[in-house]
């Protein structure tokens, strides 16, 4: 029986599915401090692959709905390269926003020298920097700059061009997307800087690369730093 999914639903299934894991996390988290359950933190970060491998599966799944990925807009060596700059502007503003106001409560992060076995320890950082860099990204920008950007002006948001501006829809969006991120401020600017991103090359693909450039520029200095609650 083949399961139909409207457009709305094939760009949220991804991010929904990432957030649930997002979700069981804090859940366990809250099982254990409440004593309800015993077990390690080190037994919650083994959920990280599965996270990113279930949101795979997932875009690989619908990835035939995208029609707005373009890869070939990459190959506009102008746009691409204003991509990769706004991508490290985008990083360099994160790592300096991390003000205790305006942000959500988070733990030590993501530590993967918790574990001293080396396979685990490599495997996670391999996971976590595949997920960060060629996962997040394409799930987040699907979900934030091709549909609630475009939703937030029309519901029926497959008729909105990408790319199509108000302020309504460039400032709640911005908003929203910080509010994903425990560093709130950090996340409301870089959910501004890609949606102008987006106005400019209107170009998804385009986002997604700033994207993973923000996130790889992040991973190697999280790893360099050794500063995990940035993770």
């Amino acid at each position: 029986m083949r399961v139909r999914i409207n457009d709305g639903w094939a760009r949220i299934i991804p991010f929904a599915g990432f957030m649930a894991f997002i979700g069981l996390e804090e859940f366990l988290r809250f099982l254990r401090s409440h004593s309800l359950l015993s077990f390690s933190e080190q037994t919650i970060f083994l959920l990280y692959p599965v996270k990113t491998i279930t949101t795979v599966f997932l875009l690989i799944w619908l990835y035939r709905r995208y029609s707005e990925i373009k890869w070939r807009d990459l190959g506009r060596i102008s746009d691409t390269l204003q991509s990769l700059l706004l991508g490290l502007v985008v990083f360099v503003l994160w790592i300096n926003m991390d003000w205790s106001f305006g942000s959500a409560a988070k733990g030590a992060g993501f530590n993967p020298k918790l574990f001293t076995d080396p396979v685990i320890f490599y495997g996670l950082i391999v996971s976590r920097l595949a997920g960060a860099v060629l996962v997040v990204p394409l799930m987040e920008e699907l979900f934030w700059r091709s549909f609630i950007l475009r939703y937030l002006i029309d519901n029926e948001f497959m008729k909105i061009k990408i790319g199509q501006f108000t302020w309504f829809s460039c400032l709640a969006s911005a908003v929203l997307f910080g509010l994903e991120h425990h560093l709130i401020f950090a996340g409301i600017m870089a959910g501004l800087a890609y949606n102008l991103l987006l106005y400019r090359t209107k170009s998804v693909a385009q986002c997604v690369f700033a994207h993973a450039v923000t996130n790889l520029a992040l991973g190697i200095y999280v790893l360099q730093s050794g500063r995990w609650g940035f993770w």
